[in-house]
């Protein structure tokens, strides 16, 4: 875990060192307004393994210098009033105060001096909606205190405490255990979210695969609560890679070392598969489109099939209109009340007319036959 954090809990000496009276050391502490109460979720001192119960937040300070124990002051979105009075009991850096008190911060892990300052991407996955939330949880961990405040529904800590509270031995290794509980929450959370991605990439597969029009939109959005998901996952790696580093100069505990290291084993596991989920919705973006594709080209075709379908019966149309009107045109002229056209007193002009209609539509179809237009 950190430097600090370590030498510290070698001795584990209250907050005013140099014999300073308790009192005396409130004194000295800048003025801040009084706390609000409204934000802190669960507030206990842990004495030797065991719980005390402080009525506020004063009491909690009062608590940790009296019998030399840890605190663990935990709080949702809290108030600027709340948090100025824990940082000035404890001694936060004002860079972090800052960032604890607005949120979208990315996940990291700082040190300022004697404390600790990280941020955690809690994640959870919401299935009747089908939408993957990301959280953020920020905490500090100091020589005899830890202070995590929540500003998302998740993760419920609740769990933690009293896994810690069942375990007095875990509990007495001091913020640091605290730190690798809720740690060992947050990864183990990723894993009902990884479930879920898994199903909904089962759905996409289908989608693609019966030609749903709608499941490109489907691929954008689940591509993009992967990528959201692997930016709360990626940054712990080099988390646990700074805790492990002190591992054997400050002579951690070895079981939690074994258990930090089985934290992390966890969370490479969640980005490898984050990783895989990529490179699927990757291939699935790839097979929609050859798919849609494909559809378009048997569309193409199906509609030139049609085109020529109907352009042969335009021609049978245009073949039999030509055909019939040969001898229209004829009985059209015939039919002109004209005194100076000599067809209409002669004998045989019935007969040739007739006949010259019959004989220009057997012509028409012979040509319309041989250009393969009927």
């Amino acid at each position: 875990m950190g430097r600090a954090v370590k030498d510290s809990l070698a001795s584990l000496r209250p907050r005013h060192s140099g014999g300073r009276p308790a009192s005396e050391a409130a004194e000295r502490r800048p003025a801040v307004p009084p706390p609000s109460e409204e934000s802190v979720v669960d507030n206990a001192v842990y004495a030797d393994g065991a719980r005390l119960e402080p009525e506020s937040l004063e009491q909690t300070y009062e608590l940790v210098r009296e019998h030399r124990g840890m605190g663990w002051i935990g709080l949702y979105r809290p108030d600027k009033a709340a948090i100025d009075s824990i940082a000035a009991e404890f001694g936060l850096h004002e860079l972090a105060v800052e960032d604890a008190l607005e949120a979208h911060q990315r996940p990291k892990l700082e040190r300022y001096g004697e404390t600790l300052f990280i941020v955690l991407r809690p994640a959870r996955y919401v299935d009747p909606i089908e939408v993957v939330e990301v959280g953020e949880l920020h905490v500090f961990v100091g020589p005899d205190f830890v202070v995590t405040i929540r500003h998302s529904e998740t993760p419920d800590l609740r769990p933690v405490r009293r896994r810690l509270e069942s375990q007095p031995e875990l509990l007495r290794l001091g913020p640091e255990a605290v730190l690798y509980a809720i740690l060992d929450k947050i990864v183990d959370d990723y894993s009902p979210v990884l479930r879920g991605l898994a199903n909904d990439l089962d759905e996409i597969e289908t989608q693609v695969f019966d030609g749903d029009v709608e499941v490109s939109r489907r691929i954008y959005q689940l591509g993009r609560e992967v990528i959201e998901f692997r930016r709360a996952v990626e940054p712990l790696l080099d988390l646990f890679s700074s805790l492990r580093s002190g591992f054997g100069k400050y002579d951690v505990d070895l079981e939690l070392q074994r258990h930090l290291r089985d934290v992390e084993d966890h969370t490479v596991r969640v980005a490898e598969r984050l990783d895989s989920f990529r490179e699927l919705l990757s291939t699935m973006l790839t097979l929609n489109a050859a798919v849609v594709g494909q559809r378009q080209n048997e569309e193409m075709r199906r509609l030139s099939e049609a085109s020529l379908t109907q352009n042969e019966e335009v021609k049978k149309i245009s073949a039999w209109a030509a055909i019939l009107f040969a001898p229209t045109l004829v009985g059209t002229v015939y039919g002109m009340n004209f005194d100076d056209m000599p067809e209409l007193h002669w004998a045989l002009g019935y007969p040739f007319a007739l006949a010259l209609m019959v004989m220009v539509s057997l012509t028409l179809y012979g040509v319309m036959k041989w250009r393969r237009w009927m």
